[in-house]
């Protein structure tokens, strides 16, 4: 069986570098090892629990659609996108 692997190249500052440098030590792991894993651990939670979509501020949802005259309950189904 073929393992394929890719490489992931990544800037930090010095004391970031070494405050994970740190931690891998503590674990006892490579730092690669130690990054990997926070990463993927990271990634799984994300994708497990998505963030809510975006869809712009309210402000622009409301616009051209507000008016003086609107009600509270109108405005908030506006909010929700309803």
């Amino acid at each position: 069986m073929t393992v394929h692997t890719d490489r992931l190249d990544l800037r930090l500052d010095t004391d970031d570098k070494n405050r994970i440098r740190r931690a891998a030590a503590l674990r006892g792991m490579p730092v690669a090892a130690f990054v990997r894993e926070a990463a993927l651990r990271e990634a799984e939670t994300v994708i497990s629990h998505p963030p809510k979509a975006r869809r712009g501020s309210l402000a622009a949802r409301l616009r051209g659609r507000a008016t003086a005259r609107m009600s509270t309950d109108e405005i908030m189904r506006h909010t929700r996108g309803e």
